[in-house]
């Protein structure tokens, strides 16, 4: 039995979301894709049965990315969906595994193997999360507990998948920009307090004690009469910079590259633009996905006590972990004594630069965006570059000069972009900012798109009734 027969064996016994038969409208997807919004906010706060209490820690920063919070449901989030699309993509990327994403059944065997992937790491990311300490079961719990983290990550899955097919953009996307979204809100306007709940109850009813919340905002005030300056540093520069952040991915959202071309046989002339984040959002959550792994790896290898590995691979971890008090520091007290952070800042900055232009590069040529591909697309659809001869290689050899290198651009740019909010503690972490910002951008512009092809439609069918 080949490879091929065997993916679709399994396949035919899993569950599987069925495509609608008919495109649902604009407002029907918003509806879809808020109902699945909020059953992930659900399910993220549905506790673990049969843990230990207070026996919860966790992979710190990396949550937010991974839609993840310890200790519920959502134990895991979208980490072995990522970690499903890393390994794939490393194997076709190595060439180990050869596929030819032009081929609809290539494409689909290439699905399947990603779900049913999926679904096996989500049960082996479980049994690590256990085993390594992340979470403590009760005597006689650890089945139970393993298996409830592991389908609360398939039913993620499951919901992407309706999201894909009868909602707004992705489903993984969105669980991100939700999950960063409410990091930031709480972040920002925690009312609990530093020193026990920021609720209180007084005799003329219930009502917030600000003065002790924890949110940086009230932090912030609490603080101000002892030092101004400090209480900027710690509690109103992480705000300011995840605004930076927001307005420069703002910008630079609507920066093109624009291709001359023309179309049909009128020759009119025409651009086919090539944005500047022209390998979207994906390198920044495959890369925060890896670096998190790499964390996991070195919980397991320090727990097991290797000598050879643990020295190797905390160095690594360290490396690939952001310094999120650098900026503060240097602020607080210059760069005395900070020669070791700046250090692990470069060499985190370079890191996640060179894994961003990997992923970015794959990311083009899996999802058909490479010159080739683009080539192909201009011809089939009667467009052509003015002063070349109407061939695809020729069309391929005009777009490899912009194509490849606004990819790597691109991809480190969004690195260092993402890099550098995660040194400046940024709320909702660097990262994550990029990646929301991202996301909702897209969302707009598909919305919008969606919108535009909505009202063309009515006015073709109100025009071709006057004419009847």
């Amino acid at each position: 039995m080949s490879f091929a027969s065997f993916i679709s064996a399994i396949s035919k016994f899993l569950p599987s979301v069925e495509a609608p038969k008919a495109k649902p409208g604009l407002s029907g997807r918003l509806k879809y894709s808020f109902f699945v919004l909020v059953i992930f906010f659900i399910l993220g706060n549905i506790a673990l049965v049969g843990l230990t209490p207070a026996a919860v820690s966790g992979l710190g920063i990396y949550q937010i990315i991974l839609a993840s919070n310890i200790g519920t449901l959502l134990t895991v989030g979208i980490g072995p969906i990522v970690v499903a699309s890393i390994i794939l993509q490393l194997l076709v990327g190595t060439k180990i595994w050869k596929l030819d994403f032009g081929n609809p059944e290539e494409r689909a065997l290439f699905s399947s193997t990603q779900k049913i992937l999926a679904i096996i790491l989500s049960f082996f990311e479980a049994l690590v999360y256990v085993q390594i300490g992340f979470l403590t079961p009760q005597a006689g719990m650890f089945f139970w507990v393993v298996l409830q983290v592991a389908l609360g990550s398939i039913v993620l899955l499951y919901l992407d998948e309706v999201v894909q097919k009868y909602g707004i953009g992705s489903g993984i996307s969105l669980f991100i920009a939700g999950g960063v979204a409410a990091a930031v809100i709480w972040r920002v306007f925690n009312p609990v307090s530093t020193i026990g709940l920021g609720l209180k109850i007084v005799s003329g009813g219930a009502a917030f004690d600000f003065a002790t919340g924890a949110g940086l905002l009230w932090r912030f005030f609490a603080e101000l009469g002892n030092s101004l300056y400090t209480a900027l540093v710690q509690h109103i520069f992480p705000i300011l910079f995840a605004l930076i952040i927001f307005f420069i991915v703002i910008y630079f959202e609507g920066v093109y590259v624009n291709i001359p071309i023309t179309m049909g046989r009128s020759s009119q002339f025409g651009r086919y633009p090539v944005k500047f984040f022209y390998v979207s959002n994906l390198p920044v959550i495959l890369s925060a996905a890896l670096f998190a792994n790499i964390a996991l790896i070195y919980a397991i290898v320090e727990k097991k006590a290797i000598p050879f590995l643990t020295t190797g691979l905390f160095y690594l971890s360290k490396y690939t972990t952001a310094p999120y008090d650098l900026t503060e520091n240097l602020f607080l007290q210059g760069f005395a004594g900070l020669g070791g952070q700046i250090l692990q800042a470069v060499i985190y900055l370079i890191l996640l630069s060179i894994v961003c232009v990997f992923f970015g590069v794959m990311w083009v040529k899996m999802a058909g965006q490479d010159s080739e591909a683009v080539s192909n697309q201009l011809q089939r659809s009667g467009m052509f570059l003015p002063g070349f001869r109407r061939d695809p290689r020729v069309i391929k050899s005009v777009l490899d000069r912009y194509i490849p290198t606004i990819t790597i651009i691109g991809s480190i740019f969004v690195a260092v972009l993402a890099g550098f909010a995660s040194i400046t503690n940024a709320v909702g972490t660097g990262m994550g900012i990029l990646l929301t910002v991202d996301i909702v951008y897209r969302l707009y512009e598909e919305i919008v798109k969606e919108q535009v092809s909505t009202d063309s439609g009515l006015l073709t069918k109100l025009v071709s009734g006057m004419k009847h």
